[in-house]
């Protein structure tokens, strides 16, 4: 793991890491299909994102959250599954995508980038008719931060996202070790949030 990591870049300024460790998140990464579940759940991919971004970020803040975020502590000099373990152990409780952002905003924190690694399935938030939580607090965190960019892995795309891809916000649907070089690029602002559709449109038929 440690080599397999050699790859994930180090990202310039201050990162916050957000990794989802509600109830559901420990379905298997590939959902239940017959003869084809994975033993991998969500929550084991989630924290591996966030053990190797530590990794490589030492300064990097982790928040983990269900319905409330959850208090932990990782060295990044401890191997990425060591703290991988760490985060997996937790599970439990709904989700709400927007509780470590409001959190940061209580406190009156700043960054340069969050990233939030999740299935996205945040009932708990929910705001009928106005939006969701996590706009209405990163509207607040980017007043205070108007540089920072935000970027949410889905990891268990269902169609519906939390944030409205801009300027400032990326989706990410899926998961592979590309989504480590897509967060660098775009935290850096040498990618879009309509970077594929750009390079789509440049295509010549």
């Amino acid at each position: 793991m440690e080599i397999a990591i050699s790859s994930v870049p180090v990202i310039e300024g201050k990162v916050f890491v957000c990794p989802d460790v509600s109830g559901s998140m420990s379905d298997a990464i590939t959902g239940r299909r017959k003869g084809a579940t994975s033993k991998v759940r969500c929550i084991d991919v989630a924290a591996l994102v966030t053990a190797a971004l530590v990794r490589k970020n030492p300064t990097a803040v982790v928040k983990p959250f269900e319905d409330k975020v959850v208090d932990i502590e990782l060295n990044p000099r401890d191997t990425v599954m060591t703290n991988a373990e760490k985060l997996a152990a937790i599970g439990g409780g709904g989700t709400n995508c927007s509780a470590p952002l409001a959190d940061w905003n209580a406190r009156g924190a700043t960054a340069d980038l969050v990233v939030i690694v999740s299935d996205n399935q945040s009932w708990v938030d929910a705001k009928r008719g106005v939006g969701t939580a996590v706009m209405t607090e990163w509207g607040k965190f980017r007043r205070r931060n108007p540089n920072a960019k935000l970027v949410c892995v889905d990891i268990h795309p269902y169609g519906t996202t939390q944030a409205i891809e801009r300027e400032d916000i990326l989706n990410v649907g899926g998961f592979s070790d590309h989504v480590f070089e897509l967060i660098a690029l775009f935290a850096s602002g040498k990618m879009r949030a309509d970077h594929w559709v750009g390079l789509i449109e440049e295509v010549t038929v």
